[in-house]
């Protein structure tokens, strides 16, 4: 007797994004106006292999990163999902050292893989959207007061004005715990104060105390980091500590000399701010941090974070390569701001035209399509338009916004009946008026 055919299961896996059309367009906007910041502002495009060989990605691997790391075995070949794509980075810069430019400006907009038990904002599969901004042993500190300029523009074109681009120095804080006679646990310190927010006062202060910090000392950190709430002024109050640490001092410089630049790039005040407990976890930040945050939904958490690092690529070459760098991570932003309704689907097609033939010969339909094409007018045409009445329910389904009819009467006069499908309007139009209109008109 033969099995019944079992079904199978047609659902995207778990922490896996999938997307109905109108979404998909929605999200494909949102990538483009990233991308187009991104050159604007000089980047180059840089797409590297999803698949790399294990030890590529294990050799910056570690802790639970590496448990995450999807790996499997080809042959004789062990391989691995790249994970974020600043590794894959160090490795281009590396192979490529002698054909590169620098400083090395490149953006990257692709997915990336970890293995982690999916969560709300938290995906198997998503799309980060970086730039670095790698030099040759060398980067001027003017690149980190870049950045943030970057970032306001993308979030303004976005059409975002309530957010604010949180910025610190690692040197401050490594320098402040050398002070404190701490620097051996200075990075458990700083991914310690980074959890601030999520885990508050008294769990930070518990774990403090787990890593032999005395409560004298771990005072002293808490009236440091909260200069952020009785001060305008932190970079006075920062030089009134009289620290003599050389660290300390350099990333005060630093600080005060990212945030003048900062103004000068025309970034308004009120979307940036020095913040003291900013630490970014990945102990390869050495320098400035940012994290950046939306002030109407500061449940999100950073929507855009990132900072310096001193040696890009020392597991795969001699060369010192000094960075700075951001990323977005795009599917999880997109997830929770569609979720609250902030960025909401419109259209379930990029047509913005669709042509109804209303005689057997399509010849002029085909040329009206092939001439609106060439002007970047998307078109369609429509194969049912002998069924008038469901060619429209097809335009109206997926919120197409004209149509065009061409009968004897059109064909004879050599006009186009342009019909608005969301007013009702139509006019008889020439060509040039049908592309007049079309390309003034919104989508």
């Amino acid at each position: 007797m033969n099995n019944p055919k079992e079904e199978i299961i047609t659902s995207a896996l778990s922490g896996f994004m999938e997307l109905l059309p109108a979404q998909q367009i929605l999200f494909n906007k949102i990538f483009d106006e990233i991308r187009k910041v991104y050159e604007v502002f000089g980047f180059i495009p840089l797409d590297t292999p999803i698949l790399e060989r294990s030890e590529v990605l294990l050799a910056k691997a570690g802790g639970e990163t590496e448990k995450q790391i999807y790996q499997f075995k080809k042959g004789d070949t062990n391989l691995a999902m790249r994970f974020d794509l600043t590794v894959p980075l160090a490795r281009y810069v590396a192979e490529h050292y002698g054909q590169l430019v620098f400083p090395f400006r490149r953006y990257a907009m692709g997915k990336v893989y970890r293995g982690e038990r999916p969560q709300a904002g938290r995906f198997r599969e998503f799309y980060q959207c970086d730039i670095d901004v790698i030099g040759n042993e060398t980067l001027d500190i003017r690149f980190d007061a870049e950045i943030p300029s970057i970032i306001y523009m993308i979030f303004k074109n976005l059409g975002f004005k309530n957010f604010i681009i949180r910025i610190n120095n690692r040197k401050i804080l490594n320098g402040f715990f050398s002070y404190l006679d701490a620097n051996q646990i200075s990075n458990q310190i700083m991914q310690t104060i980074d959890k601030l927010e999520k885990v508050g006062l008294d769990e930070v202060n518990r774990i403090l105390l787990d890593l032999n910090l005395s409560q004298d000392k771990i005072n002293k950190i808490f009236d440091f980091i909260n200069l952020n709430n009785k001060t305008k002024n932190i970079i006075s109050d920062l030089n009134n500590l009289n620290i003599k640490d050389v660290q300390f001092i350099t990333g005060v410089k630093e600080l005060e000399q990212v945030i003048n630049i900062i103004k000068e790039f025309g970034v308004p005040e009120s979307n940036f701010a020095i913040d003291l407990t900013i630490a970014r976890g990945l102990d390869y930040y050495t320098g400035t941090v940012y994290e950046t945050r939306l002030n109407d939904y500061p449940e999100i958490g950073s929507v855009c974070s990132g900072g310096r690092y001193d040696d890009l690529a020392s597991h795969y070459t001699k060369h010192k390569l000094p960075g700075v760098g951001i990323s977005i991570g795009l599917t999880r932003l997109f997830d929770q701001l569609t979720k609250r309704g902030v960025w909401q689907t419109e259209n379930s097609s990029t047509t913005r035209v669709l042509i109804l033939p209303m005689t057997t010969d399509l010849v002029p339909s085909i040329k009206l399509a092939n001439k609106l094409r060439i002007n970047n007018i998307p078109t369609e045409i429509s194969f049912i338009a002998d069924k008038i009445k469901k060619a429209l329910g097809y335009a109206d389904k997926l919120g197409i916004s004209y149509a065009i009819f061409i009968g004897e009467d059109e064909i004879a006069k050599n006009l186009y009946t342009l019909k608005n499908l969301k007013t009702g309007e139509q006019e008889l139009l020439d060509l040039e008026q049908i592309i007049e209109q079309l390309n003034i008109r919104s989508f």
